[in-house]
This record gives structure tokens, C-alpha cells and sequence, in this order.
């Protein structure tokens, strides 16, 4: 029988310290982490970079299908993925928590440990957070605090006419994933005998499961001496980002729907739920790759790299946000990614 022990036998300190005695602080710009009234970072004339992202349990994970471990992993991912967006490199993490009497220190370590993994495998530190109770479920707030030289940042509002657009990876994969598991569950609540059938979709429930942030893009990047025009990472489905590109720079963007990378396995699964690949890219979300515009000149830099695409350009902002159809054809794009509220 696997041990229980109640969060409450610690206290708030006692608890922070058990959950992070094996986090080792790896970067020299971090003077003070956990366990002081406030973290010390020496940026050495950088520029601070900083983004937060909370998760909550009920919207935006459920904990029917996601492991702990792989929830702590992803609640660090998506924040470092706001931080490479910027063409920066996150640092630091701070990790708050908010959790009902259900959840036991073991369950804790387990949340604590995809927490780790994550510092480790993109060489952050964990300085700093909070703990305290939920009337009801698990909330986790994450904030990543980067660095960048300052003409190395890249911003959303700075593409123009002409600027070719480009995507890293594939996109639609995470949704497909969210599918499988949602459809599971629903099985599962009906008949709880029912075997599950994940269906031998390990990259796709993975992209769903563990994303990962695009550093290797970044590297690229710097590599090449390339400074992208402007970029976001995408997060609620590639059409809501080019709405937010093109608004922020005061353009419009023609995308060619036959250049939008998508898996192989996400394009199967997609049609046997009987959704369209494309639409499922355009609005899915949760892929955490990185769009980006580049400068015409740039585009031999880009041809040397991995894993990007060029899948349009941006237009005068009168020409709207358009999407061209494999048979040539130009539809105005509607944004209907993830709505908050």
C-alpha cells in the first residue's frame, strides 16, 4: 500500500523545502534562489525578460488523463515558451501552487519531479513561489524570467508588407491528442470496465501531454544571426497568432494552406474524428511551436534550418488576413482559437 502523507504534517515552509531540497541552482546570473524573501538576479545589462501563465484544474488540465509528472512538466513548457518567443532565454522560474486537501505530499513529489525535469532538460532555476490551500482542486502559477540583449529581441509588432511567415514543427497534433484522451474519458465514465485505446498514438497524446518549447529554434537562430521581424509562440491555434501579428504590426498575411505543416498521424486521426487536418491546425492550440515573420533578405538564413516552414507572407493590412485554399482560391481567416471568457 503506497503511503499517504498529508500536506499539513510540514506546514507552508516545511513543504516548499521538502519539494525543492533537489533543485541546484545552474545559472550565474541567479545570486539568491529559494528561500529568502525574494530571489536575486544579476542580469549583467541584459534585458528582463518575464512572463506568467496559471494553470487551473478543470480548464485548462484535467486530471482524468494527465499525470501529475507530466502536468508539472508542461506548467513550466508553456511559460519558457513565451520566453523564447521574445528570441530570449529563460533563466529562472518562480512555481505557485493552490491545492484542496485531496492532494498528498507524495502526490506533490510527483507534480515536483516533471517540475524538475523540466529545469534540468532547459537549464532554468526554480527561485521562488507560494503555497496555499484551494476550496477545490489544484491551481499552479508559473513565472519564467529571461534575458536578452536588447537589439536581440523580438517583439509582435514589428513585421511589414513582404515579410515572409514561418512556422517550427507541426500544428494541430496537441488537439488531436486532447481528442483521444476527452473520448477516453467519456468511455471510461460510461463503463469503467472498458479498456482504454489510446490507439498507438504516442505523438500526439504526447504533444498534448509534453509539449515542449522550441530552444533549438532560438539556438538556430542565434547560430545564424538571424533576428526574426517579430514572433509569438503558438498557443491557441496559428490562426489566432497571425490575427495577433498582424494587428500588433498593422499588416494583413495571405497563408498558403497547402504549406501548414501537420503530422501524418495527426492527419489520420483528424479524419477518423472526422475533422478537417487544416482547421484543426488553424484553431487547435497548444502546440507551443514558434511563429515568426523574416525579412525577405533572410530567407537563405532560414533554408539552413531544421524543422521551418514557410507558409506565407504578410500584405499591406488592407489586403486582410487571408487564407489560400490548395485550389487556389482566397477565404478571409477567422480566428476561433481558445476563448478565455
Amino acid at each position: 500500500m503506497e503511503t499517504r502523507t498529508d500536506v499539513n504534517e510540514f506546514g507552508e515552509f516545511g513543504l516548499i523545502e521538502h519539494l525543492t531540497k533537489y533543485f541546484v541552482d545552474q545559472n550565474p546570473t541567479t545570486v539568491k534562489g529559494v528561500g529568502d524573501d525574494a530571489a536575486v538576479i544579476d542580469n549583467n545589462n541584459l534585458t528582463t525578460v518575464v512572463s506568467t501563465d496559471m494553470l487551473v484544474e478543470g480548464i485548462h488540465f484535467d486530471l482524468m488523463y494527465s499525470p501529475l509528472k507530466h502536468l508539472g512538466y508542461k506548467a513550466v513548457v508553456v511559460n519558457l515558451s513565451d520566453i523564447y518567443a521574445m528570441n530570449a532565454v529563460p533563466g529562472q522560474i518562480t512555481v505557485s501552487l493552490a491545492i484542496s486537501n485531496r492532494f498528498s505530499v507524495e502526490a506533490l513529489d510527483e507534480l515536483y519531479s516533471g517540475i524538475l525535469a523540466a529545469c534540468e532538460y532547459y537549464k532554468v532555476d526554480l527561485v521562488g513561489g507560494d503555497m496555499t490551500s484551494s476550496p477545490k482542486g489544484m491551481v499552479i502559477s508559473v513565472t519564467a524570467i529571461g534575458s536578452a540583449p536588447k537589439e536581440n529581441l523580438v517583439y509582435r509588432n514589428g513585421a511589414k508588407a513582404g515579410d515572409l511567415i514561418c512556422i517550427s514543427g507541426d500544428l494541430g497534433a496537441a488537439y488531436i491528442g486532447l481528442q483521444i484522451l476527452e473520448r477516453e474519458k467519456q468511455l471510461f465514465l460510461d463503463d469503467p470496465n472498458l479498456k482504454t485505446d489510446l490507439e498507438d498514438q504516442q505523438y500526439i497524446i504526447g504533444r498534448q501531454l509534453k509539449p515542449e518549447a522550441r530552444w533549438d529554434i532560438i539556438k538556430a537562430f542565434r547560430d545564424s544571426g538571424l533576428i526574426p521581424t517579430s514572433m509569438i509562440d503558438v498557443s491557441d491555434g496559428l490562426a489566432s497568432e497571425i490575427f495577433h501579428l498582424c494587428k500588433q504590426s498593422k499588416t494583413g498575411a495571405i497563408v498558403e494552406e497547402s504549406k501548414i505543416p501537420l503530422h501524418p498521424d495527426t492527419e489520420t486521426m483528424a479524419l477518423k474524428f472526422q475533422l478537417d487536418p487544416v482547421t484543426c491546425a488553424l484553431n487547435g492550440g497548444e502546440d507551443y511551436e514558434l511563429l515568426f515573420t523574416i525579412d525577405p533578405n533572410d530567407l537563405g538564413k532560414v533554408r539552413t534550418m531544421d524543422d521551418i516552414f514557410i507558409i506565407g507572407e504578410m500584405v499591406e493590412a488592407e489586403g486582410g488576413i487571408k487564407l489560400k485554399t490548395t485550389s487556389g482560391n482566397l477565404h478571409t481567416m477567422k480566428a476561433q482559437g481558445w476563448k478565455h471568457f
